[in-house]
């Protein structure tokens, strides 16, 4: 930003600590004691930082519930000279939080935007997973439909991060076990926080620990890319089961099927003699 931009009306987006009241910027500080005014999602929750930080400010509710009106009534400001503050109760603002409505609102009316950087809990969580982080797809709240969201979690080419509600995480991960019993993964629990916790391992061993201990507060998961061929087990173990019910070997059948599929021909093996023992029994 020029100096002769410093007293233009504009928008700051500025990020907030995740649990940690001292893993706040400088900058972010400095924008927030200067703003005119701090558009915020629980005022309460804003005002503990500011206090912390020895800073006062004007502030006002802006969540998803008055978004749209909240918005061109900043905007309005923002044109008539304002400097306002945008944050959210934790991390950056518009990741899963309020805001995209005001930042499109700002681009269409070409008013100045300054976007601060600082804490996230998808950036702290991908970095304490352990996993690969050279590609990685953040997709926000897993979906609640266990249909949707296997779709989303067998064809995930790159590792994936997800926020997920501590009452759901077990049936996450019993679904993720399902799927592939040695998927690697985390669960980031509570970062920065007191109580932070970070466990990885298996999606079958993690699938264990949380169905008997359960899980409290904001809860990240990493979960690292499918193997390949993970998004098509169920159709190749559907058609190598038609090739041995038409008299193919087991083995051939999985060979087979799996060349076809990128589905492991062992994995295809195991589960087929299984169900044969099974039957048999």
């Amino acid at each position: 930003m020029t100096p002769s931009q410093a007293s233009v009306g504009r928008l700051i987006v500025c990020p907030t600590p995740i649990g940690n009241l001292e893993d706040v910027t400088l900058r972010v500080l400095a924008a927030l004691a200067n703003a005119d005014l701090i558009a915020c999602e629980d005022t309460r929750h804003t005002r503990l930082l500011l206090d912390r930080h020895g800073i006062t400010a004007r502030l006002v509710s802006f969540h998803e519930h008055n978004e749209r009106v909240r918005a061109r009534e900043l905007v309005g400001r923002i044109q008539a000279g304002s400097v306002i503050a945008l944050v959210s109760d934790a991390g950056t603002p518009l990741v899963s939080d309020p805001g995209f409505a005001l930042l499109q609102e700002c681009l269409a009316e070409d008013l100045l935007i300054e976007v601060l950087p600082g804490p996230s809990a998808v950036l702290t969580a991908l970095t304490a997973s352990g996993l690969p982080a050279e590609r990685w797809c953040f997709v926000g709240f897993l979906p609640r439909k266990a249909g949707e969201r296997e779709r989303l979690l067998e064809c995930a080419e790159e590792t994936l991060v997800a926020f997920e509600s501590p009452r759901r995480l077990a049936a996450t991960l019993a679904q993720l076990a399902a799927l592939d019993p040695e998927r690697p993964l985390a669960v980031c629990r509570e970062l920065t926080k007191v109580h932070e916790e970070v466990r990885r391992g298996s999606a079958a061993q993690l699938a264990d620990y949380y169905r008997e201990s359960g899980a409290r507060g904001e809860v990240v998961i990493v979960v690292g890319a499918a193997t390949a061929g993970e998004g098509r087990r169920p159709e190749a173990l559907s058609a190598a089961r038609e090739l041995v019910a038409a008299g193919v070997r087991v083995r051939t059948a999985a060979a087979v099927v799996g060349k076809l599929t990128g589905v492991g021909a062992n994995e295809l093996y195991r589960e087929l003699t299984g169900e044969r023992r099974d039957a048999v029994k």
